[in-house]
């Protein structure tokens, strides 16, 4: 049973236009927005849409990448909710949630675990929403039950995106009322599909990106890296990676091993990092076979 069955949301920032209720009736998901509220600290749940209904399998939590949100995995989180509920969350700073002045793995982590809850859950991250699920894994094994890591390893890489970051400030907001119009305005940004993907993070009508430029920024060096951890996760964990991407390497291999000695590896031919969005079906596949094992 696929759809949107519910989406919550937590604290915000003082000045900073956010959502202060996300509800759904029927599948229609109504925003009520707030101009300023107090930053509560202390309220961190994240932003999320629940695809399905609960049943006797494991909740499967999906954690996107830098610049990402929930939105983005709907229709493979609608197509992986037959069999079980399936929870896309949109990260901190990002999206529908609460923005923060942190941005580290750690804070993540703790995101992730206080929207699992009691029940573990399968757990599928990508890109920094794997890195945070890693972390999450590697510091509270007790939440997860499977892990599946989509094209990134346990190590820092030194490819920052703050010039997206720019581009995306570079914009000029008050003329802009569909995203084309903003399109114009990022010529310098590769259209390759990066373009697009920005753009799904404009919103229109209130004339803002629905990302924490700043925090992104100041926070790019905790995003890049990866923090030391002794622990590891003996679970059952799958690295699923782009053939066409090098983002993990056969020298990392030694390093998830450490940490996950159960580690198993896959490539999805002709797919890049954004291996899910390039090869839907093939990404579906391959987690739908580990988590049925």
């Amino acid at each position: 049973m696929g759809g949107l069955i519910a989406s919550s949301h937590g604290g915000v920032v003082l000045g900073k236009r956010q959502p202060c209720v996300v509800s759904s009736d029927q599948g229609f998901t109504r925003r009520i927005w707030q101009s300023e509220r107090r930053t509560d600290t202390a309220v961190s749940m994240l932003n999320t849409i629940r695809h399905g209904l609960p049943t006797d399998r494991p909740p499967l939590l999906i954690a996107h990448g830098l610049f990402g949100s929930a939105r983005n995995w709907g229709v493979i989180a609608k197509r992986l909710s037959t069999d079980r509920q399936v929870v896309a969350v949109d990260m901190r700073n990002h999206g529908d949630s609460a923005w923060h002045d942190t941005h580290s793995y750690a804070d993540l982590a703790a995101d992730l675990a206080q929207v699992i809850g009691d029940t573990p859950h399968d757990v599928l991250g990508h890109s920094m929403g794997g890195k945070a699920a890693m972390v999450l894994a590697l510091t509270d094994p007790t939440r997860l039950r499977r892990l599946i890591v989509a094209d990134i390893a346990p190590v820092a890489y030194d490819h920052t995106q703050a010039h997206l970051i720019a581009a995306m400030r570079a914009v000029d907001l008050s003329g802009v009322t569909r995203r084309s119009d903003a399109a114009a305005q990022l010529m310098q940004v590769p259209d390759d599909g990066t373009r697009s993907f920005l753009l799904q993070s404009l919103d229109t009508a209130d004339k803002r990106w629905t990302l924490n430029l700043d925090t992104l920024e100041t926070e790019m060096p905790k995003i890049l890296g990866f923090p030391e951890l002794s622990g590891i996760f003996d679970g059952p964990a799958l690295f699923l990676s782009g053939a066409e991407s090098d983002y993990v390497r056969p020298e990392h291999r030694a390093t998830i091993k450490a940490l996950f000695p159960q580690a198993r590896f896959a490539k999805i031919p002709d797919a890049h990092h954004w291996l899910h969005a390039e090869k839907p079906r093939e990404f579906e596949a391959a987690v739908r076979v580990f988590l049925d094992v």
